[in-house]
């Protein structure tokens, strides 16, 4: 029997006469035996340093909820009360140094924010609390800043756009893109939304 054909359908021309998004997102190469689509990254687990300090940043700067606790030796922490979004330990990495540049590992985290007026709260915490960003990105289907948490770990503070507005090649295959991110306007947007 053959394998069903998973690419996204082509989109049918709009009354207007301009093509309507794809339905889904063609994929750049296809996989033989795809994963279940409802599968999702549950949380991320973090070797820390000093779990205080830590805590001091997720809790302290970003907001997140401390949901559970474990001594000097692990805490869960997460947004809306879910039993954990991120988990900070320090098992294998008390006092430990950050991993030197050029070696291999997790590059960052991306928190996702449900709003555009959630980030510019994000980046508002951020600069309240002296925490410099390395990068800020317009990627044409989110917006991000980029930063490192008191141990070193790559941080990325995102919101997606709608995927209606989601750069797009002819071929329905994404066209993202890296663009600097205008903070003033972020800040500034969000300002405007508060006020209506």
């Amino acid at each position: 029997m053959p394998a069903p054909d998973l690419r996204a359908p082509e989109a049918a021309p709009s009354r207007a006469g301009t093509p309507a998004m794809p339905t889904k997102l063609r994929p750049l190469a296809e996989t033989p035996r795809p994963i279940d689509a409802g599968a999702r990254i549950g949380h991320v687990h973090l070797k820390v340093a000093d779990l205080d300090r830590a805590l001091g940043f997720y809790t302290g700067v970003l907001g997140f909820e401390l949901m559970q606790r474990y001594g000097q030796q692990a805490a869960f922490v997460s947004a809306g009360g879910y039993h954990h979004h991120i988990g900070l330990n320090t098992w294998e990495s008390r006092g430990g140094q950050p991993p030197a540049a050029g070696t291999t590992g997790l590059y960052h985290v991306a928190i996702a924010y449900p709003t555009r007026a959630a980030l510019a709260d994000a980046l508002q915490r951020l600069v309240s609390a002296g925490i410099g960003l390395d990068g800020a990105s317009d990627h044409g289907v989110s917006e991000a800043l980029y930063l490192r948490d008191p141990d070193g770990n790559g941080l990325e503070l995102c919101w997606d756009r709608p995927e209606a507005q989601w750069p797009r090649n002819p071929d329905g295959t994404l066209a993202m893109k890296t663009e600097q991110l205008d903070l003033e306007a972020l800040l500034a947007g969000a300002e405007a939304e508060g006020a209506r």
